[in-house]
């Protein structure tokens, strides 16, 4: 990452100096910027997120999805975070909330966690990254899994869903597929 691009992330709402705080994460898959909360719950609703199934969301920051999954969708929400700072706040976000039970943030890396139990799997993450997620993906989810990306299409996928949406004075897109299996 070129310093003039660290440093106009730096000026971005929401945007987490954690990531440059923390010299352990394997993979840069995104910068730490948080999708806006209304953009989070129309990315569920546009899921079709329904009480009782799994959400998993990838690189879950400071674990809004998974927060709002369990609370608002009744679903069973499974945050993976590389910043150990993060996961640690997400918990204690959690225990708060009353939702232990329905949702959990793990410290791991994206690409090394078993994500077979999704029924939605959520991403905030640079079209490149979407890119090398992309046949983990594949192979994993199960046919009628749906994933929603926000702002960052995966390429040569068809999405059913494209939907933009507005928050905090920007535009935002937010794409949803569903897998299907032959």
């Amino acid at each position: 990452m070129t310093t003039a691009l660290a440093l106009s992330l730096l000026t971005l709402p929401g945007f987490s100096q954690e990531l440059f705080q923390n010299e352990q994460r394997s993979q840069y898959l995104a910068p730490g910027v948080w999708s806006p909360l209304t953009v989070c719950e129309r990315m569920l609703e546009l899921a079709n997120l329904k009480p009782g199934e799994t959400v998993f969301d990838l690189g879950s920051g400071d674990g809004r999805v998974v927060i709002l999954a369990a609370s608002r969708f009744g679903a069973k929400a499974v945050g993976v975070e590389l910043s150990e700072n993060l996961v640690e706040r997400s918990q204690e976000k959690i225990k708060a909330e009353g939702l232990d039970d329905k949702a959990s943030v793990i410290h791991a890396d994206l690409m090394d966690v078993d994500i077979s139990s999704a029924d939605v799997v959520t991403i905030y993450l640079l079209r490149e990254s979407n890119d090398k997620l992309r046949p983990k993906l594949e192979s994993s989810l199960k046919s009628g899994a749906r994933v929603v990306s926000h702002d960052y299409e995966i390429r040569g996928w068809k999405p059913t869903v494209v939907e933009k949406a507005k928050a905090n004075n920007r535009n935002h897109a937010i794409y949803v597929y569903e897998i299907r299996r032959k």
